[in-house]
């Protein structure tokens, strides 16, 4: 029996190379005769990348191998200063060699093994031109939703053809396909007001490349994006779609000590179930003190119980209450939060530096989840059946935020135009309102979440909608 190889070719970014790994897994799982490569980016920024690349090295399954690639000289922190988006798309032009050398050494040197297809995500269109020069279909595999490709790969050039500019923030709002409802300019993801870093034509650049590939791999899946998918599908002119999510790692490889996981979820284990707000905004969620006050005033007044995930700013160490020990910290804690509300809230809520996301979301004591709104995020919230507040801060976390608020019906609004570049001080008043309302028994945004999440795990079950569309993706790459 001839193997049959698939070379993935993820981003050097933690949330890229866990979707990619993860579906290379689903894969492996359906056909015995698929085995693949992922090469692993290692740059000085995304150590987390190497670690859980290692972590998962330690399988024992022998058709999955990965590849770590010698780092290269684009003077990536340079160029992220005007364009972090930009930025990584240079990075992954400077992989080209590595990635033509990898295949030709690892891959193509096996007689046994027929290279049956190269699978880059967003930023990797650049290795189109690798798959052809071997011959070989390229696939993207695309880690945001469908609603979101539709905005890049069919608005993003009819806009350009018509107006030959840079977005702009306007009270007329935008008719992108993909969305039931006409999107507000202040909710588009910031590169693309970007002219002189180069993030819109970054972004213009890949939408356009996109209808290269000879099919399209979007981690989510038709319950959820019925409107978006169906208009993808429904499109000659683009690459076939196969949306297989959701696509989760739930075993969570851990990225904190042993010992911070234990007291986190030991506290949780003491709370009454759906009772715990938990609030965490992702590894580039940092929010500087005034910020911090203001959430921390809303969540004193609101009197709900809280597990509270925060990146310190200027790395600075974070002051902890609940049950965890805070004596070794030097921080004021008046710098952070308002006085006395370490003290007041001992009793009902847990500070943390670091959460393991995935393990909290699964908790039964978890009742709602304030969430920066990145895709991963997204999925394993409603996976677990934990509705959002919407507190969206970069990249698309905007036009997802509009998304799950405006057309799912999904989450209640904090601040969906929120961008923290912008400074802007989200008010207690606000914060709490939201999560006031999040928290309510009777809101019926737990009713949706509770039969979205359903849907999410029947889709990805034998029978299920991206169960199906894995499926058709293996009879593809096998015709080839």
């Amino acid at each position: 029996m001839q193997r049959v190889e698939l070379v993935f070719v993820p981003a050097p970014g933690i949330g890229h190379l866990v979707s990619m790994a993860e579906f290379a897994k689903r894969l492996l799982e359906r056909d015995a005769r698929l085995s693949m490569t992922i090469l692993v980016m290692v740059t000085e920024f995304t150590s987390n990348v190497s670690a859980y690349a290692r972590s998962l090295q330690g399988s024992k399954n022998n058709r999955v191998r990965y590849i770590y690639l010698p780092q290269t000289d684009c003077p990536f922190e340079e160029e992220q200063k005007k364009s972090v988006e930009n930025a990584v798309s240079r990075l992954m032009e400077s992989y080209k060699p590595h990635v033509k050398d990898a295949i030709t050494k690892h891959v193509l040197s096996d007689s046994e093994t027929k290279l049956a297809g190269l699978v880059g995500d967003f930023f990797c269109t650049c290795m189109i031109d690798v798959a052809k020069e071997f011959n070989v279909p390229p696939y993207l595999f695309f880690t945001s939703g469908a609603a979101s490709l539709g905005f890049m790969m069919l608005y993003m050039p009819i806009y350009h053809n018509k107006f030959k500019k840079v977005f702009e923030f306007s009270d007329d709002p935008y008719d992108v396909p993909t969305f039931a409802n006409h999107v507000p300019s202040n909710v588009l993801p910031s590169a693309v007001y970007d002219k002189e870093g180069g993030g819109y034509d970054c972004f213009l650049k890949h939408g356009i490349l996109f209808n290269e590939t000879k099919g399209i791999i979007i981690n989510t899946f038709s319950e959820l994006e019925t409107h978006a998918i169906d208009v993808l599908a429904s499109d000659k002119n683009i690459p076939p779609i196969y949306p297989v999510g959701p696509i989760l790692d739930l075993k969570n490889a851990k990225k904190g000590s042993m010992e911070e996981c234990e007291n986190i979820m030991k506290w949780l284990d003491d709370q009454p179930p759906s009772s715990v707000l938990f609030l965490c905004f992702g590894s580039l969620g940092g929010f500087e003190p005034p910020q911090i006050v203001q959430i921390a005033i809303a969540l004193k007044r609101s009197g709900l119980r809280f597990l509270w995930s925060i990146r310190p700013p200027k790395a600075k160490k974070i002051p902890r209450n609940g049950s965890t020990d805070c004596s070794n910290n030097n921080l004021d804690n008046g710098a952070l939060f308002p006085k006395g509300f370490l003290k007041e809230t001992k009793d009902i809520g847990m500070i943390c530096g670091w959460a393991p996301q995935v393990d909290v979301l699964a908790h039964k004591a978890i009742g709602g989840f304030v969430s920066h709104c990145g895709w991963n995020s997204i999925l394993e919230s409603i996976w677990f059946g934990v509705p959002i507040a919407a507190w969206p801060i970069y990249a698309e976390q905007q036009l997802n935020a509009f998304q799950i608020v405006k057309e799912l019906g999904l989450a209640e609004e904090i601040k969906m135009d929120y961008r923290i570049i912008n400074d802007v001080i989200v008010g207690a008043d606000e914060i709490e309102k939201a999560i006031t309302s999040l928290m309510e028994k009777d809101n019926p945004i737990r009713k949706r979440f509770a039969e979205m999440k359903e849907k999410s795990r029947s889709a990805v079950c034998d029978g299920g909608s991206s169960f199906a569309s894995v499926g058709c993706f293996i009879e593809k790459i096998m015709e080839e």
